[in-house]
């Protein structure tokens, strides 16, 4: 190869690597934005839950091209033979958790008893423009996904629940959903109940619930993304990387499932400069099969 060849081929390796950096800061902010944006168009249409459907796949799926196009940690890439065990979960989630407790329960709910968007009647806020009421929708439903969050870390037992979540050795979209179906109802039993005590309306359950789904997967996504002065907003990936070290002192840290607020007031945010550990996962056992999974939390710790 030429001189002329060299320098050529090394220039082009400098402007994708000029590409990527630059595609570092744009990636994440943009997915969120695409994600919300087409769940608003969904929602003036005849059927909200189809197209937020399609757009969530669509999400996912577009997520999963960035993580082999531009990823965060190559070695996260291999097969870590949890894929039908964090599939299986999260269809358990989606499907006994999520439908029954969010969409039957809550979702129904909320239609039948609280007020309608723009009502002033209760305590919720109503005449607020429906961004400033979603807004406060996220703020008031993460106090208690945050103290559901930090409890399972806290206290022993509600631990070897979220264990299974936590016992991942690499973060992907698709083990996004990997709770156990008790996780993930003590969660929604401890953040849901506020907004109905504070008379939100439906369209604040569903709006929190949709940009709910979109931030799970973008926290875990094994993209290289740069959030900047983000991460004292929202839960970004950087972040949630620190969450899931081996190292209590990191992994204790940042709870927030949404937002960042309740973990600066309560002083868990953590954020170093430096690479946050690619090495992750659990210091005790976990089963490596599904079923395995879900029982493996009822039974007596060992004493030995």
């Amino acid at each position: 190869m030429s001189v002329s060849d060299q320098s050529v081929v090394k220039s082009g390796y400098a402007d994708s690597g000029r590409a990527r950096f630059l595609a570092s800061f744009i990636v994440w902010p943009g997915l969120l934005a695409a994600g919300v944006t087409l769940t608003g168009w969904g929602m003036t249409t005849e059927s909200p839950v189809l197209v937020f459907n399609i757009v969530y796949v669509s999400f996912a799926l577009c997520v999963g091209v960035f993580e082999r196009v531009m990823p965060h940690e190559r070695a996260w890439l291999k097969d870590d033979k949890q894929t039908f065990a964090n599939l299986a979960h999260t269809l358990l989630n989606k499907g006994l958790v999520q439908i029954l407790v969010v969409v039957t329960a809550t979702v129904g709910i909320a239609g039948a008893v609280q007020p309608p968007a723009g009502s002033t009647d209760g305590f919720w806020p109503g005449d607020w423009p429906m961004l400033a009421q979603v807004v406060l929708g996220l703020v008031v439903a993460e106090f208690g996904l945050y103290w559901a969050h930090r409890l399972a870390h806290e206290i022993p037992y509600i631990w070897r629940f979220h264990a299974v979540h936590h016992s991942v050795t690499r973060l992907w979209f698709i083990n996004t959903g990997r709770f156990h179906f008790v996780d993930s109802f003590f969660s929604i039993i401890l953040s849901q109940p506020l907004l109905f005590l504070m008379g939100a309306p439906m369209e604040v359950f569903l709006w929190v619930s949709a940009f709910t789904a979109f931030m799970g997967i973008l926290t875990h996504c094994n993209i290289e993304t740069r959030t900047g002065p983000l991460n004292y907003v929202f839960n970004t990936p950087g972040l949630h990387r620190w969450h899931h070290s081996l190292d209590l002192n990191e992994g204790n840290k940042n709870y927030g499932e949404n937002l960042m607020l309740w973990d600066i007031l309560f002083r868990t945010y953590f954020d170093a400069d430096r690479r946050p550990p690619a090495k992750i996962g659990i210091h005790g056992p976990m089963p490596a099969g599904f079923t395995e999974q879900l029982v493996f939390p009822f039974r007596t710790p060992s004493k030995d």
